[in-house]
């Protein structure tokens, strides 16, 4: 899996989806951008899925989970908040609030537990009641 090229096509599925959160549906332009961004997630999974699900295989039996692994995109948070970019002029993102995949595990009784799929590096991050606490993977 190229990494550069996964942190390259996540950016730019969050940065359409930074987009589209700042349109209405009566904007000219939503529906083309609406179908760009599912065009673009069709292919991260297609490029991307297998190595993603096993890492997420991994995860959900480090935490004991009984839920089914979903397709990567399935991870991306509805709405991401870009950082200051680095001395590279890379811009990482959080994600604040309850996004995410929920999962269940007796680890974490009666918490609200979710994965998110992050990039700049691409990661899955585990939310716990709507923050952000732990990467659980990291591309680098």
């Amino acid at each position: 899996m190229d990494l550069n090229q996964l942190d390259k096509d996540l950016t730019e599925i969050i940065e359409l989806r930074i987009k589209l959160s700042k349109k209405t549906y009566a904007d000219p332009d939503y529906d083309d951008l609406e179908e760009q961004l599912h065009d673009l997630e069709d292919d991260f999974n297609e490029t991307y899925g297998d190595g993603l699900e096993a890492e997420l295989e991994r995860i959900y039996d480090s935490l004991n989970s009984d839920n089914d692994v979903l397709l990567p995109s399935a991870y991306l948070a509805n709405h991401y908040v870009p950082l200051l970019a680095d001395a590279r002029g890379i811009v990482s993102y959080e994600v604040k609030g309850k996004e995410g995949v929920p999962i269940e595990s007796e680890q974490f009784d009666g918490q609200d537990v979710r994965i998110v799929l992050i990039s700049n590096p691409a990661r899955f991050v585990m939310q716990i009641n709507g923050r952000s606490l732990k990467d659980l993977w990291r591309a680098r």
